[in-house]
């Protein structure tokens, strides 16, 4: 795994001015991304390359496990039927305590003894997503870090409109999806691949910062590199493993850290980064013992429970 810079992009499109450059493909390719993503974005893309941010150290990540395992903080979530028990061991196995409620009449107790709050809107009713802006504007009223996982937004117009119902009322902490899902936030003519990405995390990066700029969010896109936003500064994390992609949920699963880690750490930046960081280690590790997909799944666990700041 690698906790280093953004290295990755490269801003090979962004060249000189040269008298006859609207008459190449390249004159066109520049003026095209321009349009595309906006002076103003194309210059702090730029920015992020040359300063090259740097993520998180080893020893503060260690603190970080250290800190959740010690407090043992309770991570209320509201999140979808699949990935409900994988969440939930998840979040024991790193030292934190999960609760699974949803029912819109408790949230306002449930959320007042929460740590954070995980909403995950990947099983979607009227009900749920009551409760949902319930627990919300509870935990927003109360400071409560507030974690967003907008599954398969961009799926249908009706997920997409519920995620920014949310986002403009409760003003989530951090806002955490996979590529398709942060531009679909951002661009309405977005479509994904119901629940899965249609591109890179790379690619979404623009729509992270544009995102992380309009809701004062940190913005989180998981992928084969990880990005982590604030509209100012990215941090990257990478590492991880292909086979993770074939597991159900694990999307979800970062999410549910991310509550753990935010529930510990006032700094919503390195709280996403370093739950990035243990998914890639534990994913990792995982990966060298598994066989499928499905002893995937049981090592990944095994390697969430194990890993202390001296096994890092």
């Amino acid at each position: 795994m690698l906790l280093g810079v953004l290295g990755t992009f490269v801003p090979a499109e962004i060249i000189p001015y040269e008298p006859d450059m609207y008459n190449d493909s390249a004159g066109k390719r520049l003026v095209f991304i321009v349009y595309r993503l906006g002076l103003s974005r194309i210059l702090w893309l730029y920015n992020i390359y040359i300063t090259m941010k740097t993520t998180i150290s080893k020893e503060v990540l260690s603190a970080a496990i250290a800190a959740v395992r010690a407090k043992s903080p309770l991570v209320h979530n509201i999140t979808n039927y699949v990935v409900m028990n994988n969440s939930a061991n998840a979040l024991l196995a790193i030292g934190a305590s999960p609760v699974m409620a949803h029912w819109k009449k408790e949230m306002e107790e449930m959320t007042a003894i929460a740590g954070a709050l995980v909403i995950n809107i990947g099983t979607l009713d009227s009900g749920w997503i009551e409760g949902m802006k319930a627990a919300g504007t509870a935990a927003s009223n109360r400071g409560i870090p507030i974690i967003l996982d907008p599954v398969g937004a961009g799926a249908t117009s009706h997920r997409t409109k519920a995620a920014w119902e949310i986002i403009e009322l409760c003003h989530p902490t951090v806002i955490r999806g996979n590529g398709s899902e942060i531009m679909a936030l951002v661009d309405a003519g977005v479509k994904s691949k119901g629940v899965d990405s249609s591109t890179s995390s790379y690619n979404a990066l623009s729509a992270a910062h544009q995102l992380a700029m309009e809701t004062k969010s940190v913005v989180v896109i998981s992928g084969e590199t990880d990005y982590i936003t604030n509209g100012e500064e990215v941090f990257t994390v990478e590492g991880g493993h292909p086979i993770m992609t074939s597991v159900t949920g694990l999307g979800c699963t970062a999410t549910a850290l991310v509550g753990a880690f935010a529930a510990v750490e006032s700094d919503p930046m390195v709280a996403a980064t370093a739950a990035m960081a243990v998914m890639s280690l534990a994913g990792e590790r995982a990966a060298e013992k598994a066989y499928g997909s499905g002893s995937m799944q049981m090592h990944f666990i095994d390697e969430l429970y194990n890993l202390t700041p001296v096994s890092l």
